[in-house]
């Protein structure tokens, strides 16, 4: 049931993915409910909702990451999206390289082991305060779902990225407000409208970038 509730909801998303891969996603679904007993990871405990409101949520935006080789997912508390993006991305050649930052030691252990448990060699676990990260080579684009409104998360990423990389916030409504208070030298170069199947609610992705 759960397995083909994702691969109608890929169909709709218009994204094919192998079965091996669908497999993986399920096999994270089941971690993250797993450890979510635990560590409470998510305040989402049905397994139907964890793939609406949590998979599909993060693979929306996997159209707008074509170019992209190395991304940033900052504040992804449980990998979301960055796990599911890995998975999906990782028989590409070159796969994209995704670095999470993730601050809170518990939620950066859980991404660890679904590293591990999932085989996924093109996905990295920083367990630190985003403020506080130096890569050894910039960013492509940073991601972000739900980590802060926009003037904080370009102010406190904007470090990590490399000139003419974009800022990737994924947000519910359009965020009038947010955009409003932009600094100065950050602007929305575009605002795209995403729909999650079974999710019901009003999605957007806010591409920024730097004057």
């Amino acid at each position: 049931m759960i397995a083909m509730t994702l691969e109608r909801g890929l169909a709709q998303m218009g994204l094919t993915l192998p079965v091996d891969v669908q497999t993986k996603l399920l096999a994270f679904a089941a971690l993250l409910q797993k450890w979510n007993k635990v560590y409470n990871l998510t305040s989402i405990r049905d397994p139907g909702q964890i793939l609406t409101h949590h998979l599909l949520d993060s693979l929306v935006v996997l159209p707008q990451l074509a170019g992209i080789e190395r991304l940033a997912d900052v504040g992804s508390g449980g990998g979301l999206p960055g796990i599911p993006l890995a998975i999906a991305t990782a028989g590409q050649h070159p796969a994209l390289a995704i670095t999470s930052i993730e601050t809170v030691n518990k939620k950066a252990s859980f991404q660890q082991q679904a590293k591990i448990e999932l085989g996924l060699a093109n996905f990295t676990v920083v367990n630190e305060r985003v403020e506080n990260v130096h890569p050894d080579a910039p960013f492509d684009a940073i991601v972000s779902r739900a980590f802060s409104e926009l003037a904080d998360f370009v102010g406190l990423t904007q470090h990590l990225l490399r000139p003419g990389g974009r800022f990737l916030a994924m947000k519910g409504v359009y965020p009038h407000d947010e955009i409003a208070r932009l600094p100065a030298d950050f602007r929305v170069v575009e605002a795209v409208p995403l729909t999650v199947p079974g999710l019901g609610a009003e999605r957007h992705l806010i591409i920024v970038e730097k004057s």
